[in-house]
Protein backbone atom coordinates (compact mmCIF):
# COMPACT_ATOMS: atom_id res chain seq x y z
CA UNK A 1 0.00 0.00 0.00
CA UNK A 2 2.94 2.36 1.00
CA UNK A 3 6.58 1.96 0.01
CA UNK A 4 9.12 4.71 0.72
CA UNK A 5 12.81 4.54 -0.52
CA UNK A 6 15.64 6.38 0.60
CA UNK A 7 13.65 9.29 1.90
CA UNK A 8 15.77 12.33 2.80
CA UNK A 9 14.88 15.58 4.30
CA UNK A 10 16.40 18.68 5.94
CA UNK A 11 15.72 22.18 7.40
CA UNK A 12 18.16 24.69 7.64
CA UNK A 13 21.06 22.24 7.05
CA UNK A 14 20.05 20.11 9.75
CA UNK A 15 19.32 16.43 8.73
CA UNK A 16 16.25 15.65 9.84
CA UNK A 17 15.39 12.32 7.75
CA UNK A 18 18.13 10.20 6.86
CA UNK A 19 17.76 7.72 4.33
CA UNK A 20 14.56 6.21 5.43
CA UNK A 21 13.07 3.67 3.55
CA UNK A 22 9.56 1.15 4.53
CA UNK A 23 6.64 -0.56 3.24
CA UNK A 24 3.55 -0.68 4.82
CA UNK A 25 1.32 -3.65 3.24
CA UNK A 26 -2.61 -3.59 2.68
CA UNK A 27 -4.39 -4.33 6.19
CA UNK A 28 -0.82 -4.10 8.03
CA UNK A 29 -0.67 -1.30 11.00
CA UNK A 30 2.59 0.43 11.45
CA UNK A 31 3.18 2.22 14.68
CA UNK A 32 6.33 4.78 14.41
CA UNK A 33 7.77 5.50 17.95
CA UNK A 34 10.92 7.45 18.89
CA UNK A 35 12.16 10.54 21.13
CA UNK A 36 10.72 13.88 20.18
CA UNK A 37 13.03 15.53 17.63
CA UNK A 38 13.78 11.88 16.04
CA UNK A 39 11.87 12.87 12.46
CA UNK A 40 8.60 11.03 13.38
CA UNK A 41 5.84 13.53 12.45
CA UNK A 42 8.36 14.99 9.17
CA UNK A 43 8.40 11.66 8.40
CA UNK A 44 4.26 11.78 8.49
CA UNK A 45 3.99 14.95 6.67
CA UNK A 46 6.17 13.95 3.52
CA UNK A 47 4.25 10.69 3.52
CA UNK A 48 1.23 12.73 3.29
CA UNK A 49 2.70 15.76 0.88
CA UNK A 50 2.73 18.37 3.71
CA UNK A 51 6.19 18.58 3.35
CA UNK A 52 8.47 17.62 0.22
CA UNK A 53 11.22 15.66 0.60
CA UNK A 54 14.71 16.69 -0.87
CA UNK A 55 15.01 13.08 -2.57
CA UNK A 56 13.70 9.48 -2.80
CA UNK A 57 10.59 7.82 -3.70
CA UNK A 58 6.91 7.87 -1.92
CA UNK A 59 4.60 5.51 -3.69
CA UNK A 60 1.21 4.69 -3.03
CA UNK A 61 -1.73 2.38 -3.95
CA UNK A 62 -5.02 3.91 -3.64
CA UNK A 63 -5.40 6.80 -1.14
CA UNK A 64 -4.92 8.15 2.06
CA UNK A 65 -6.34 9.78 4.83
CA UNK A 66 -4.97 12.41 7.43
CA UNK A 67 -5.89 12.23 11.42
CA UNK A 68 -3.98 15.49 13.24
CA UNK A 69 -3.05 15.97 16.55
CA UNK A 70 -5.25 19.07 16.98
CA UNK A 71 -8.25 17.59 15.41
CA UNK A 72 -8.60 20.58 12.11
CA UNK A 73 -11.73 20.72 12.40
CA UNK A 74 -13.47 23.79 10.76
CA UNK A 75 -15.15 25.88 13.67
CA UNK A 76 -17.91 27.66 11.65
CA UNK A 77 -19.15 24.22 10.07
CA UNK A 78 -21.17 22.03 12.09
CA UNK A 79 -20.00 18.20 12.87
CA UNK A 80 -22.21 16.97 9.75
CA UNK A 81 -20.71 19.59 7.20
CA UNK A 82 -17.34 18.82 8.44
CA UNK A 83 -17.91 15.30 7.56
CA UNK A 84 -19.72 15.75 4.63
CA UNK A 85 -18.29 18.96 2.94
CA UNK A 86 -14.71 16.83 1.73
CA UNK A 87 -16.72 14.28 -0.16
CA UNK A 88 -19.33 15.93 -1.80
CA UNK A 89 -17.16 18.95 -2.97
CA UNK A 90 -13.86 17.69 -3.20
CA UNK A 91 -15.08 13.67 -4.99
CA UNK A 92 -18.47 14.79 -6.09
CA UNK A 93 -20.38 11.93 -4.54
CA UNK A 94 -24.01 12.02 -4.36
CA UNK A 95 -25.05 14.48 -1.37
CA UNK A 96 -27.55 11.70 0.08
CA UNK A 97 -25.31 8.29 -0.19
CA UNK A 98 -22.71 10.73 1.48
CA UNK A 99 -24.38 11.93 4.62
CA UNK A 100 -25.92 8.32 4.91
CA UNK A 101 -22.64 7.52 5.15
CA UNK A 102 -21.20 10.21 7.56
CA UNK A 103 -24.54 9.65 9.75
CA UNK A 104 -23.18 5.73 9.81
CA UNK A 105 -19.96 7.04 10.74
CA UNK A 106 -21.38 9.14 13.69
CA UNK A 107 -22.81 5.93 15.05
CA UNK A 108 -19.83 4.07 14.73
CA UNK A 109 -18.21 6.91 16.67
CA UNK A 110 -21.15 7.24 19.73
CA UNK A 111 -21.80 10.27 18.40
CA UNK A 112 -25.27 10.34 16.28
CA UNK A 113 -26.73 13.49 18.84
CA UNK A 114 -23.79 15.49 17.89
CA UNK A 115 -24.38 16.23 14.01
CA UNK A 116 -25.84 19.18 14.25
CA UNK A 117 -23.17 20.60 17.02
CA UNK A 118 -19.95 22.58 16.91
CA UNK A 119 -16.56 21.75 16.97
CA UNK A 120 -16.78 24.10 20.19
CA UNK A 121 -19.50 22.30 21.74
CA UNK A 122 -17.83 19.35 21.63
CA UNK A 123 -14.94 17.54 24.15
CA UNK A 124 -11.03 17.08 22.80
CA UNK A 125 -12.19 13.02 22.57
CA UNK A 126 -15.31 14.05 20.80
CA UNK A 127 -13.65 16.10 18.77
CA UNK A 128 -10.96 13.59 17.82
CA UNK A 129 -13.75 11.31 16.99
CA UNK A 130 -15.07 13.69 14.58
CA UNK A 131 -11.74 14.38 12.28
CA UNK A 132 -11.16 10.72 12.31
CA UNK A 133 -14.83 10.40 11.10
CA UNK A 134 -14.40 13.08 8.48
CA UNK A 135 -10.89 11.27 7.43
CA UNK A 136 -13.15 8.44 6.81
CA UNK A 137 -15.79 9.68 4.67
CA UNK A 138 -13.34 10.40 1.93
CA UNK A 139 -13.02 6.12 1.80
CA UNK A 140 -8.88 6.31 2.38
CA UNK A 141 -7.13 3.35 1.55
CA UNK A 142 -4.80 4.36 4.19
CA UNK A 143 -5.13 5.94 7.02
CA UNK A 144 -2.27 7.90 8.98
CA UNK A 145 -2.31 9.65 12.61
CA UNK A 146 -0.10 11.82 14.10
CA UNK A 147 -0.11 11.37 17.66
CA UNK A 148 -3.68 11.13 17.68
CA UNK A 149 -3.84 11.18 21.51
CA UNK A 150 -0.91 14.00 22.16
CA UNK A 151 -3.81 16.61 22.72
CA UNK A 152 -6.07 15.24 24.46
CA UNK A 153 -6.33 14.36 28.41
CA UNK A 154 -5.31 11.40 29.46
CA UNK A 155 -9.12 10.56 30.47
CA UNK A 156 -10.33 10.77 26.90
CA UNK A 157 -7.36 9.13 25.29
CA UNK A 158 -8.71 5.86 26.19
CA UNK A 159 -11.70 6.40 23.63
CA UNK A 160 -9.69 7.36 20.53
CA UNK A 161 -7.42 4.69 21.37
CA UNK A 162 -10.54 2.33 21.47
CA UNK A 163 -11.37 3.67 17.56
CA UNK A 164 -8.19 2.70 16.38
CA UNK A 165 -8.03 -0.84 18.11
CA UNK A 166 -11.64 -1.23 15.85
CA UNK A 167 -10.21 0.02 13.30
CA UNK A 168 -7.34 -2.09 13.13
CA UNK A 169 -10.03 -5.08 13.63
CA UNK A 170 -11.34 -4.46 10.74
CA UNK A 171 -8.10 -4.80 8.72
CA UNK A 172 -7.90 -0.79 8.17
CA UNK A 173 -4.47 0.07 6.85
CA UNK A 174 -2.46 2.72 9.26
CA UNK A 175 0.54 4.31 10.22
CA UNK A 176 0.05 5.92 13.60
CA UNK A 177 3.03 7.96 15.34
CA UNK A 178 2.20 7.81 18.82
CA UNK A 179 3.85 8.32 22.07
CA UNK A 180 1.69 5.55 23.67
CA UNK A 181 4.11 2.67 24.38
CA UNK A 182 1.27 -0.09 25.79
CA UNK A 183 -1.08 0.65 22.45
CA UNK A 184 1.65 0.44 19.87
CA UNK A 185 2.59 -2.90 21.43
CA UNK A 186 -0.60 -3.96 21.81
CA UNK A 187 -1.98 -2.90 17.82
CA UNK A 188 0.99 -2.48 15.38
CA UNK A 189 1.95 -5.48 13.24
CA UNK A 190 5.29 -3.67 12.77
CA UNK A 191 7.12 -1.24 14.76
CA UNK A 192 9.92 1.51 13.73
CA UNK A 193 11.23 3.25 16.24
CA UNK A 194 13.32 6.40 14.85
CA UNK A 195 16.00 8.43 16.55
CA UNK A 196 18.14 11.07 15.43
CA UNK A 197 16.36 10.74 11.75
CA UNK A 198 16.95 7.46 11.02
CA UNK A 199 14.73 4.05 12.07
CA UNK A 200 16.86 2.79 14.27
CA UNK A 201 14.99 -0.47 14.89
CA UNK A 202 11.90 -2.16 13.40
CA UNK A 203 10.30 -5.29 13.50
CA UNK A 204 7.28 -7.23 15.09
CA UNK A 205 6.47 -5.37 18.53
CA UNK A 206 8.03 -8.30 20.45
CA UNK A 207 11.44 -7.97 18.48
CA UNK A 208 11.31 -4.14 19.35
CA UNK A 209 10.16 -3.92 23.08
CA UNK A 210 12.01 -6.88 23.20
CA UNK A 211 15.29 -5.86 21.42
CA UNK A 212 19.30 -5.48 22.98
CA UNK A 213 19.35 -2.15 21.09
CA UNK A 214 20.80 0.10 23.40
CA UNK A 215 19.09 3.27 21.93
CA UNK A 216 15.35 1.68 22.15
CA UNK A 217 16.16 0.38 26.14
CA UNK A 218 17.36 4.01 27.23
CA UNK A 219 14.37 5.43 25.21
CA UNK A 220 12.23 2.73 27.26
CA UNK A 221 13.70 3.39 30.09
CA UNK A 222 13.35 7.11 30.46
CA UNK A 223 9.61 6.70 29.87
CA UNK A 224 9.04 4.21 32.45
CA UNK A 225 10.50 6.62 35.32
CA UNK A 226 8.27 9.11 33.77
CA UNK A 227 4.98 7.01 33.84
Amino acid sequence: MLEINNLKKSFDGLEVLKDISLQVRQGEVLGIIGPSGSGKSTLLRCATGLETPDSGEIHYEGTFGLVFQNFNLFPHYSVIKNITDAPIKVQKRDKEEVFAEARALLAKMGLSDKEKAYPYQLSGGQQQRISIARALAMNPDILFFDEPTSALDPELTGEILKVIRDLAAEHMTMVIVTHEMNFARNVADQIIFMDKGVIAQQGTPEEVFGSSNERMQEFLGKLGENL
